[in-house]
């Protein structure tokens, strides 16, 4: 329904955002990440996400659309609600895809509500989507040649977790 909010940041709170646009103020939860991006008074952008429940119209920002897909891909872990998606979140998209890639059930368990049984699953279940499980490296040059397999398969989960938060094959 909304892609995203452009307009002057009216207020800051925990976990909230608020946008004018055009005179109406729409109120943003999001997580720290996201707020530490904006400035009361300045003009600010948040991606957004609608979630409609029963009786329930909550409208979630973010500053970037990788965030905003991290969070629509924990809603999607069977569990998660967008609470505990917002409170993984708040270390960053960046952590959250380590995290899955590295199997790092620690950082996800650090966000409020999130116990060791929700973070297997999550792990379990975004692990493919995120992307890193058919990736190869070619370990034909350089020091990696000598790698060992395992050396190998985590040198391969570290690329594609740099993959997909953005960086191109030649700076990895």
């Amino acid at each position: 329904m909304f892609y995203y909010l452009e307009g002057t940041v009216a207020e800051i709170l925990p976990f909230l955002a608020v946008i004018d646009c055009g005179g109406v103020g729409y109120a943003c939860k999001t997580t720290n990440n996201t707020l530490a991006s904006l400035k009361k008074g300045q003009k600010g952008k948040v991606y957004t996400y609608l979630h409609v429940a029963e009786g329930i119209f909550d409208l979630y920002g973010f500053a970037t659309q990788n965030e905003l897909n991290s969070f629509k891909l924990l809603l999607g872990v069977s569990g998660v609600g967008p609470k505990a998606a917002l409170a993984i979140l708040t270390a960053g998209p960046q952590n959250f895809t380590l995290a899955v890639m590295t199997g790092d059930e620690k950082l996800l368990t650090a966000a409020q509500g999130i116990g060791k049984k929700t973070a297997q699953r999550i792990i379990l279940e975004l692990k493919d989507k995120i992307g890193g499980s058919n990736m190869e490296l070619d370990f034909s040059a350089g020091p990696a040649a000598t790698a060992t397999p395992a050396q190998a398969g985590n040198a391969a989960m570290a690329n594609a977790a740099l993959q997909e938060l953005g960086y191109s094959a030649a700076d990895i």
